[in-house]
């Protein structure tokens, strides 16, 4: 038997997303959050991430305008950078991974660290006003920490802090809330996820609204 479904790729595009607003809990989000975490749920298939998305007060508006000013867009992994579409950037924003730099190898010997940490220390010439963006490494995330601690460290406009996993990620994340000094988004926890973060990013660059508020209607499948 021939299988029925939805080949309509903008239908299947709009109904995902009313899908998300009909199940997902929305109501505490400012409708610029709500664009962001809508598309943070599509990319993981989850609309149980919702409860567990913390954006500091300011977040949403800090890393829009970062974005429209052409700030570049610092990330941790491959996965994030190479998951960015750049058609939507607003100001042809440059898109920046370090981590294959020939640099890091010996950084991260140097330091005693992950290569993940010791490459966002060549982010310094680029980091004042950037969007940084860790969607991985959860020693990423606290090295930047740790570097931010100098007043010296130039500050990014804002922080999406989504590394995934069981080892240091809950952690890291809560220590960048709890730190609270530049406008940031978590997913508090083991969850998260290069995915996850890169649909953040993409839901600031683009001004649209992502799928429509109405009611989802289903489709039948049949063996």
């Amino acid at each position: 038997m021939q299988h029925e479904y939805i080949t309509d790729g903008d239908a299947i595009y709009r109904q995902s997303f009313a899908i998300i607003r009909s199940e997902a809990a929305l109501e505490r989000f400012t409708p610029l959050e709500e664009r962001v975490v809508c598309r943070m749920i599509h990319a993981a298939g989850l609309v149980e991430l919702a409860p567990q998305v913390q954006f500091s007060p300011d977040f949403a508006t800090a890393a829009e305008a970062a974005l429209q000013r052409g700030a570049p867009i610092l990330c941790d992994a491959r996965m994030v950078s190479e998951g960015i579409t750049r058609k939507r950037l607003p100001a042809d924003n440059a898109v920046v991974c370090t981590l294959q730099d020939p640099q890091v190898l010996a950084l991260a010997a140097e330091l005693g660290n992950t290569r993940s940490a010791a490459a966002l220390e060549l982010w310094r010439p680029r980091l004042a006003g950037a969007l940084v963006v860790i969607g991985n490494a959860p020693t990423a995330l606290f090295h930047l920490l740790n570097m931010l601690q100098d007043e010296a460290c130039p500050r990014p406009a804002a922080i999406i802090g989504c590394p995934v996993g069981f080892v240091g990620a809950a952690e890291s994340k809560q220590a960048l809330a709890d730190w609270g000094q530049v406008p940031y988004a978590i997913v508090r926890g083991r969850l998260g996820g290069s995915a996850v973060a890169v649909a953040a990013v993409n839901a600031l660059a683009n001004p649209a609204e992502w799928g429509p508020v109405s009611a989802p209607q289903t489709q039948g499948v049949a063996a």
